[in-house]
């Protein structure tokens, strides 16, 4: 795929730019809690705009049903990178109607604009061939050329992330040269040991990945929620843990197939329980008992790895060359279930080799445990899309911009 550097090389003075960027950052109301994809998209638009071009960046916010909603308005990300970039950002607030139309008249050579969230137009999102090609070509008549920087959505099969860069001509931004170049690291060109840590809620979601990992990574270091699967696939009692039991037919052969190839399949040994969900909002204490993987409660509730397995998990990630982690050990949000996750991150900023955070959840423990973000080889801006890479899946807005 052709980069931002041919662009900037070729020239891009008095040219519209238009950015489809990952500015879907969390929100409590109007603020924003983490604005780490806004920065990460900075290298891009900061260059374009350095280099005399009039950028369009655009992005989804949330999930938004086809039309505005002013919850998941683009305006708090908007103001945010004006302030990171230390200049005036114009904000449209529509997507291709009158307001992005004289915003984008309006820019002078080296200026700034967002337009409002993609997702407000249902095209965006549409399965329907015919009309999202309709609202890429309205996006296209904003802008003279496309750079994709937006990872954290190329595997959508949206308008502005599949459709659109056939319609101009097309360039990948920094971050998603970066994203990419990192994945290959995990796929193409690995140093081992090959250690992979996977937690968060669902099991189903990682099935995938498990499955191709079973054939290419050394050690698989199982926690958050979807541990609790692989306990009961075991014949352990996980109490109210939260559990797909659908899923244990498929865990159960994952299990054997790990013993088959030789694969580490590392699961936890102890837990920390509760009767109840903790409270994430007022983050009462929640005394939560420590119990043996194999002994949990009835009544009772898996909400983090223990300190047992901690010292377990740390262990196996410390001669590790490579480290890919995705999804939280436990329900890290709440400061009495941090310590699982939190002892996973240290782990990785002690390894001495290359270590990613895979985005989403993962990313964002990183930041709320106040960890030092260059301490770790990468942290990537799309969960989703870093897993459906490592699962072998043609990602549609990398292959758009490969055309």
């Amino acid at each position: 795929m052709k980069t931002i550097d041919e662009l900037l090389s070729e020239g891009v003075a008095g040219k519209r730019v238009f950015v489809r960027a990952d500015l879907n950052v969390p929100l409590d109301g109007t603020t924003i809690t983490d604005d780490g994809r806004i920065r990460a998209v900075l290298p891009t638009v900061k260059a374009l705009a350095e280099a005399g071009a009039r950028v369009i960046v655009a992005s989804h916010l949330g999930r938004p049903k086809g039309a505005p909603d002013p919850v998941f308005s683009l305006a708090p990300a908007a103001a945010r990178l004006g302030e990171l970039l230390g200049t005036d950002v114009a904000f449209a607030e529509d997507t291709v109607g009158t307001a992005a139309e004289s915003v984008v008249t309006g820019l002078a050579d080296g200026q700034v604009a967002v337009i409002e969230n993609l997702r407000f137009n249902a095209g965006e999102t549409s399965k329907d061939d015919a009309e999202r090609a309709a609202f890429a070509d309205q996006l296209a008549g904003l802008a003279d050329v496309y750079v994709g920087d937006g990872f954290g959505a190329v595997h959508r099969k949206h308008a502005s992330v599949f459709d659109l860069p056939k319609k101009l001509p097309h360039y990948a931004g920094y971050l998603i040269a970066t994203e990419v170049g990192v994945l290959k690291k995990l796929t193409d060109d690995v140093q081992r040991p090959y250690v992979v840590a996977l937690g968060g809620a669902k099991v189903s979601d990682k099935l995938a990945v498990i499955d191709q990992l079973l054939g290419k990574a050394d050690r698989l270091l199982i926690g958050g929620g979807m541990a609790y699967t692989f306990l009961k696939a075991k014949g352990y009692e996980v109490g109210i843990s939260l559990l797909q039991e659908d899923q244990i037919p498929v865990v159960k052969e994952y299990i054997e197939r790990a013993e088959r190839s030789g694969v580490e399949l590392v699961l936890p040994v102890d837990v920390l329980v509760a009767t109840e969900f903790p409270d994430l909002k007022t983050k009462a204490p929640a005394h939560p008992a420590t119990v043996a993987a194999d002994a949990i409660p009835a009544d009772q509730e898996g909400l983090d790895i223990g300190p047992e397995t901690r010292k377990l998990y740390a262990s196996k990630l410390a001669d590790a060359a490579t480290v890919f982690w995705n999804g939280p050990m436990g329900v890290f949000e709440h400061p009495d279930y941090a310590e699982g996750t939190k002892a996973v991150a240290q782990a990785l900023v002690e390894s001495p080799g290359f270590s990613v955070v895979g985005g989403g959840d993962s990313a964002a423990a990183v930041r709320t445990l106040g960890f030092d973000e260059t301490a770790f080889g990468h942290i990537s801006t799309g969960g989703g899309a870093s897993l459906e890479y490592l699962e072998g899946k043609t990602l549609p807005g990398l292959a758009a911009l490969e055309d």
